[in-house]
């Protein structure tokens, strides 16, 4: 058995055991387990362990921070459907594109650092979202409509809240900070490339949701896949760009 059949056997094997032992924690439905089941054995076997921890650590944190104020968001019409478990349009719809970026490090060698560094903004991005959604919609006094300023409701596609924007800042931190601990980038100035891309792709988002969304009638799930490509796209071009200078 070649390494890189070997990796993808280890992913599917633990994925199997973990999902079977925790599958009955409501943070997923049925399909949403099987289809982090599938993603978690891909990416152990392109990004081993380090990228594997890395998108638990993700779908950990997102789907608490969903259950902040649950009670009050559902009360004001604005909480995620299903009690706040993630479904399989949820998984591929946030993690479609780090997908992509890890496979391509297995087929583009020469340019590993590079999907790195997407993939890593494209998660940083993904929960950055989800902090900056969950807390604002619970704890924001005032929304706004990121391209008018014009005061709305919470839960508004495309409205922000200063409670909300904060959160987003710590979602992007603290998501790079899990990627540079677990050496999916390595320096400095990554770092930082990471963190603003995510918190950067956040504020397109809001923009995408305020114009865009109900316009041509976008899923969320459109939305959060064209939300994490930004974020990789920012990221990568940001790292040719300096890696010039």
């Amino acid at each position: 058995m070649s390494l890189i059949t070997n990796q993808f056997f280890i992913g599917f094997c633990i994925n199997f055991i973990l999902i079977n032992i925790f599958c009955k924690i409501p943070l997923m439905t049925k399909g949403g387990w099987i289809s982090a089941g599938i993603l978690g054995t891909i990416l152990w076997g392109c990004l081993s362990w380090q990228g594997w921890i890395s998108v638990v650590i993700y779908l950990l944190f997102g789907s608490l921070v969903t259950k902040i104020g649950f009670k009050f968001k559902k009360e004001q019409g604005i909480a995620e459907k299903r009690g706040g478990r993630r479904g399989p349009e949820n998984v591929w719809g946030s993690a479609a594109t780090g997908l992509f970026l890890a496979m391509m490090t297995k087929f583009n060698a020469a340019n590993i650092l590079l999907f790195k560094v997407g993939f890593a903004a494209s998660f940083t991005a993904k929960l950055a979202d989800t902090f900056g959604s969950e807390i604002g919609k619970r704890f924001g006094k005032d929304t706004y409509l990121i391209t008018t300023l014009e005061k709305v409701e919470r839960g508004t596609e495309g409205g922000i809240s200063l409670e909300g924007t904060l959160a987003s800042v710590l979602g992007s931190i603290f998501m790079t900070f899990i990627m540079i601990r677990l050496s999916i980038i390595s320096t400095k100035s990554q770092f930082i490339i990471v963190a603003v891309s995510g918190f950067l792709a956040t504020l397109f988002e809001s923009v995408i949701g305020a114009r865009f969304q109900n316009k041509y009638k976008l899923s969320n799930e459109m939305v959060n896949a064209i939300q994490t490509s930004i974020a990789s796209v920012f990221a990568i071009f940001a790292l040719v760009f300096f890696s010039y200078f």
